[in-house]
């Protein structure tokens, strides 16, 4: 019996069989050039990856972070427009695809895919790697230059991730204005840094000025609370690494957590969209018989929540709520208890 592997399974499968035989001491040199860039705070006018060996090292130093970022930003996006599936998704800056993997693990189904990316070798090798998956198989590689002459076609679903950051500011504004003039959903990802957060917040901006509506993380589209310069809205996401993927990074630990900033802006009507009642912004403390949870709220405010055994199933609940989870859980109980 063949049993179906999930995108992640897939992805690092096909990973895998790309990078067998890849020298790791050439992989690590080429990874060190890397790092800087794909951190988010050297904007260029050239492509980053220029040969494969850049686009192999790439692969195995970010693709599956990148993943997983990408997936846990749609999954709450999901969450928030739970009768929708985009019909079609424009990758802007994907490289070698993995947004487009993302796209893949939060909606089931085939749908056109088009990757926009300055750098052809990155575009030959994601099309090597979307070979491996049904619902990437016919997507279309095209080369573009991310920047202002980029045009878009119309789509449902744009989404830009860990691209901003390689851009001018000039660049970075025309982009997301392309994205939000071409799709009905945009979704922006940057690295959890309070830089990243920085173009991750202007985007916001932007795509709000351009009458798009936020579905996630924020619980509403006002203006974000944190304090300029006190903190970030960053969250986490747990990636696996394969023992290539530890060689190649030098680590030791089966897995790392990737750091990362977002926002999921949709022109959807008013009434698909439920954005979460408050978000959990950072790691719960769980302390004996309480949790305490930072909470962004829809009254545009950031607060801290304690949680205690008297509250019952909400108790449970806080215990198994994680950092950027929707708050309450479904059934709500007695939520109104706590927020006296």
């Amino acid at each position: 019996m063949n049993i179906a592997l999930s995108p992640a399974e897939t992805l690092r499968t096909a990973l895998a069989a790309l990078l067998d035989g890849l020298p790791p001491r050439q992989a690590a040199q080429a990874v060190d050039r890397l790092i800087a860039n794909y951190r988010g705070e050297t904007p260029t006018d050239a492509p980053i990856l220029r040969d494969r060996a850049d686009v192999a090292a790439y692969a195995a130093y970010r693709m599956p972070a990148t993943f997983e970022a990408v997936r846990s930003a749609l999954a709450a996006f999901a969450g928030a427009v739970p009768g929708w599936t985009p019909a079609s998704h424009v990758d802007v800056g994907g490289g070698t695809g993995a947004a487009t993997w993302a796209v893949a693990a939060a909606w089931d189904g085939v749908r056109p895919v088009t990757v926009l990316d300055w750098a052809e070798p990155a575009l030959a090798l994601g099309k090597e790697l979307a070979a491996a998956s049904p619902a990437l198989s016919g997507a279309r590689w095209q080369r573009a230059r991310i920047g202002s002459a980029l045009q878009i076609g119309s789509t449902d679903l744009v989404t830009v991730s860990y691209v901003l950051g390689e851009l001018t500011e000039r660049d970075r504004a025309h982009v997301v204005d392309a994205a939000a003039g071409a799709a009905r959903s945009v979704v922006v990802v940057e690295p959890g840094t309070p830089g990243g957060y920085a173009r991750v917040i202007a985007a916001r901006d932007r795509l709000i000025a351009a009458g798009f509506r936020v579905a996630a993380p924020c619980p509403h589209s006002a203006a974000c609370p944190i304090v300029p310069g006190e903190d970030w809205c960053h969250f986490s996401a747990r990636v696996s690494r394969s023992s290539l993927h530890r060689r190649v990074k030098a680590g030791s630990l089966p897995y790392e957590d990737e750091k990362f900033s977002y926002v999921a802006a949709t022109r959807l009507p008013v009434t698909d969209v439920s954005p979460a009642p408050a978000r959990v912004v950072r790691r719960p403390q769980i302390r004996k018989g309480q949790v305490l949870l930072d909470l962004c709220e829809a009254e545009e405010q950031l607060r801290r929540h304690t949680v205690t055994k008297r509250h019952g199933d909400l108790y449970k609940a806080a215990r198994d709520a994680d950092w950027g989870d929707s708050w309450p859980p479904a059934e709500p109980g007695n939520y109104h208890e706590i927020r006296q």
